[in-house]
């Protein structure tokens, strides 16, 4: 029997992308990194965190006692010992987290990193290397997704926590225990339930992990003035943003998340909600955010078939690493910088990872 078609086949369409981006060109970047001495630097850092706190709607959270429960204590490999933890993080919002803790070596506290989740690895899970749920272990493999683990392994104590919409904080609609809902997240929901009020998906992440670095001054158990973020993918957009706006963040591993936003969020507009705040491509674009780094150690993570840089491939990349480079050049602090850039597509890597570990607290150069 045939079908009987019900549509016609549209020969030309009319789309507003190329207006947008004309937009972008005229009216964006009006915060721009453009300082030429500290003291401009110092004056510029203070002005833009101050409009990227409001953007993302930082000032619309609201405090509350950390209230910290440990539910699950429990060796694993190498004698790692994981803690699941619950702290709330806003009066009735609570962040599960996974806590590796290796074994101590010598008598200075130990030093710990946040790792927090990108997408598609069911949040914490992938990253504090839970093998044992086989999706999990799939997504592991895929994106080499353990890096919270690998920090444990090299001597670091490492925070995974669920971020908002992910693993054990999916809101309704992905809360099913299937593969897909299992695996992915609701920040699509999260974002249209909070923009309205003036917040947004990356803003309550960043939020988050502020109270996570709380949780660790609270507990005093480890190095407090050492702290350090690691992520990849939306991890990194997570890394990028607490470090930019918290100084506390002292060394910063961002994997897979560096490039313009015109060629990989306003061209590339199918990603997560999560990446996308109102008005800020009219202030600054990635670069500037990662300019806020400076002088701290930073390493990023590139992949030179990263369907993420866009069209233009690694010139997206480098075009923003320059701005950032820029800022680092003003405290003679470049040599704090260390590309990674590798050969294959979107996945964490961690070859150079323990090099960059140990040029930092040995306070060594990169170039």
């Amino acid at each position: 029997m045939n079908q009987i078609k019900r549509t016609i086949a549209i020969s030309k369409f009319y789309t507003c992308e190329e207006s947008l981006i004309k937009r972008m060109k005229e009216r964006g970047r009006k915060d721009r990194f453009c300082a030429e001495t500290l003291k401009d630097f110092e004056n510029w850092k203070q002005f833009v965190r101050e409009r990227l706190t409001d953007l993302i709607g930082l000032h619309q959270m609201e405090h509350s006692p950390l209230h910290p429960q440990c539910l699950e204590r429990i060796e694993i490999e190498d004698g790692i010992i994981r803690e699941k933890v619950l702290i709330t993080v806003e009066p009735g919002v609570y962040m599960p987290v996974y806590i590796l803790i290796p074994p101590k070596k010598g008598t200075e506290k130990q030093i710990c990193f946040l790792a927090p989740p990108g997408h598609q690895g069911g949040g914490k899970y992938s990253v504090a290397g839970v093998r044992e749920i086989p999706a999990v272990e799939e997504k592991i493999e895929f994106f080499h997704y353990d890096y919270g683990l690998k920090m444990a392994k090299l001597g670091y104590v490492a925070l995974c926590p669920d971020c908002r919409g992910f693993g054990e904080r999916r809101e309704a609609s992905l809360q099913g225990e299937d593969e897909h809902d299992f695996l992915n997240s609701t920040c699509f929901e999260l974002a249209h339930m909070a923009e309205p009020l003036g917040m947004t998906v990356i803003g309550m992440c960043t939020w988050d992990l502020m109270r996570l670095i709380d949780y660790v001054e609270q507990r005093g158990e480890w190095d407090e003035k050492n702290i350090g973020c690691i992520g990849f993918s939306g991890g990194g957009m997570q890394t990028l943003w607490l470090a930019a706006l918290d100084d506390r963040i002292k060394t910063v591993i961002i994997s897979g998340y560096l490039y313009g936003y015109q060629d990989s969020l306003l061209r590339l507009n199918g990603n997560c909600s999560c990446n996308y705040v109102p008005h800020l491509w009219e202030h600054v674009d990635m670069g500037d955010i990662g300019a806020l780094l400076a002088p701290r150690h930073l390493m990023v993570q590139s992949a030179k078939s990263d369907h993420l840089n866009g069209k233009r491939g690694m010139e997206n990349v480098y075009e923003q690493l320059d701005i950032i480079k820029r800022a680092y050049r003003l405290f003679e602090k470049e040599d704090h910088i260390f590309h990674d850039v590798w050969e294959g597509g979107h996945c964490f890597h961690g070859e150079h990872l323990e090099v960059f570990l140990h040029n930092v607290f040995a306070n060594t150069s990169f170039l």
